[in-house]
């Protein structure tokens, strides 16, 4: 194929990729989400935030597209509105799923060395960063963000419980 052919057919090809790992990954159990397993936990090079402060994650996230917009009944991600105990919970599921998705969508980069000339490799590998990773750093800058809300939301309402326990035996 010519070459513009073969840029046309890959970047189409990236549709269905990146449209099969989302429905793969919209359909699996929420179970399968938990942050602090691989590969959602934290881990050390991140230093707690650090790396993400220095990345500017804070001023550029807002422009990423929030892929729920295009899936019927997706959880959407880009602002954080309702801070209730289960929706921080769900956000938590839901950055996972949209990490996972981005992972996935990368990783068939290499198929298109099938159809072109191998440094169609390279351009693609290219798409595949350029176009995954800032999704990744933004679920990954959250996340951390957003339990460390639900653990403070846990702590107030233990503590509201004791002090309610307390108060509730010491009048009998």
């Amino acid at each position: 194929l010519p070459l513009p052919w073969t840029l046309a057919l890959c970047f189409s090809g990236w549709f269905f990729i990146q449209s099969g790992a989302a429905w793969l990954c919209f359909r699996m159990p929420d179970r399968w989400f938990k942050p602090n397993q691989f590969p959602f936990r934290a881990t050390r090079w991140e230093a707690n935030g650090r790396l993400y402060a220095f990345l500017r994650v804070q001023r550029w996230k807002r422009w990423l597209p929030d892929g729920a917009a295009a899936v019927k009944g997706g959880y959407r991600k880009k602002k954080l509105t309702d801070f209730s105990e289960r929706n921080l919970e769900r956000f938590v599921i839901e950055s996972c799923r949209g990490e996972l998705t981005h992972l996935l969508a990368m990783l068939p980069f290499w198929v298109f060395g099938f159809i072109g000339p191998p440094a169609i490799l390279w351009l693609m590998l290219a798409y595949a960063l350029a176009v995954n990773v800032p999704c990744i750093i933004a679920q990954r800058y959250n996340r951390p963000r957003v339990l460390s809300l639900l653990r403070l939301y846990r702590e107030k309402a233990k503590a509201l419980s004791t002090d309610q326990a307390e108060s509730t035996s010491s009048i009998r």
